[in-house]
This record gives structure tokens, sequence and C-alpha cells, in this order.
């Protein structure tokens, strides 16, 4: 059902029933799955790709082009998957030559005033409070909650079961499992809510918590730490996870809080 105050270009592939309120614009070469809302006064530019049964509040832009200027206008998209939330004034802007595309998984919470830059990949099932901001090229793992007012900087990761305490600055990688707190940004412990939340039995939390008294607590440089983790921790999905996060990571982990300290 679209109003008749809403833009939509005759070329953009919209579901039948999808809901636009008055307002909005929505450009071409844009698709739009079966059952999404687009509230009023949004704005969903060229190379937008969102899923079925999303909702989308007053305000967002969605695919903008990149605030880079090495973007000369070479054609890239944002894809949003099923069941996404993007609330009042969020932005997401679309690709670079880079990865060619943004991605927001199914699943996902973007609250008001989060904007997610160029080149970003984001799992299904986060969750991202209000005010939080991705640079470019940023990967976020499945079901990792950012806190309000986190910035993320360019080219950082953050792993699956993260999560980021609320004015955090993200300057390193944020391996999976762990709480991320104080400044500079420091590993505080294992998301141990979340885990139990998301089905992780305790047999399964203390074998996470073991894994990183090794890694943060022992005194063990990150090589160390790796080496008696291969060699003396069964080999299980989630000490693997770890292990290849932590030599995948280009910009290093972030270190304990006592490291730092």
């Amino acid at each position: 059902m679209n109003q008749p105050l809403a833009y939509i270009h005759p070329s953009a592939k919209i579901a039948k029933n999808v809901v636009v309120d008055p307002f909005t614009t929505i450009h071409n070469n844009v698709i739009i799955g079966e059952g999404t809302w687009i509230g009023s006064n949004v704005t969903i530019m060229e190379g937008a790709r969102i899923g079925k049964n999303c909702n989308i509040f007053p305000g967002a832009v969605i695919s903008a082009p990149p605030q880079d200027l090495k973007y000369n206008g070479e054609e890239t998209t944002v894809e949003i998957g099923d069941f996404t939330t993007i609330r009042e004034c969020v932005t997401i802007n679309k690709g670079t030559t880079d990865r060619m595309k943004t991605v927001i998984g199914s699943n996902c919470l973007i609250m008001a005033y989060c904007h997610i830059a160029h080149d970003c990949f984001v799992g299904n099932n986060v969750i991202f409070s209000n005010n939080s901001t991705l640079a470019g090229h940023v990967t976020i793992g499945e079901n990792v909650v950012l806190a309000g007012l986190v910035a993320v900087h360019q080219f950082v990761s953050i792993g699956q079961h993260a999560f980021v305490t609320g004015g955090s600055l993200v300057r390193k990688d944020v391996p999976p499992f762990v709480k991320a707190a104080r400044e500079p940004l420091s590993y505080v412990g294992i998301n141990s809510v979340g885990l139990r939340r998301r089905g992780f039995d305790t047999d399964k939390i203390r074998e996470i918590q073991n894994i990183y008294r090794i890694l943060y607590q022992r005194n063990y440089n990150n090589t160390q730490a790796v080496q008696i983790l291969e060699a003396e921790m069964e080999a299980t999905n989630e000490r693997d996870e770890i292990l290849q996060f932590i030599r995948d990571s280009q910009r290093g982990i972030m270190k304990g809080y006592f490291s730092n300290n």
C-alpha cells in the first residue's frame, strides 16, 4: 500500500504488500522484499537491497553514496536481511571498490541515529544501541551488542557474541564471546549473560572462560597463549573460532584491563 505523497521510481522493485508512508523517496535500482514497512521521510537510494518483513523508521537514509573521497561513482550496494529494524535517522552508506557492498544481516536492531559506513559487514541478530557508529570496512560477527555511543575505528573486527559497553572507542579487534569496557578498551570478562541467553550451557561457558584466562590473565603474549591453547585445550568450535580470530586480526586484539593499567 503506497501513499500518493511518496515518490517511488518506476523501475524500483517493490513487493506488492510493502507499505510506504508519505513523504518517503525510493530511487531507481532498489529492491524491497514483501512485508516490509517504510515510514515517513525515509530516503532509499540506488543500490539498496532490503529483505522481507523489515521496519524502517522515519528519517533513515539507506544506500547513500559513501563518505569516502576515493569513491568514484562505481555501482555498489547496501544489502539488508529479513526481519531487521532500522530506527529513526539511521544512515547506512553503500560500498566502494573494496568490498562493493555494505551488508546488514537478518533479525538486527539498529537503534536511532546509528551510522554504518561503507563496506561494513554486519552479521545476524546484532543490536546497535543509539548513536553507535561504524567507520568504513568494519566487520561485526553475529549476536554482537554495541551499547550506546560506541565508535568503531575503520577496519576493526568484532567477534561473534561480544558485548561492547556504552561510550567505548574501539581501536583494536574485539575477540568473540567477550565483554569489552574501560578506556583504553580492554577485556573485562566473557559475555556470560549473553551466552546464557543464547543457550550456552555452564560447561561451555567455563571452557570459554578458561581460554580467555590463558589469553588475558596469565601474562603470556598472544603468540605464547595461542601455542598453549593449541597444545593443551581440547579442539572445539569455540576454541577454534577464537584462535582463528586472533590469527586473522590485522589491527591486533585489544589488551586485558590489567595489561593496560
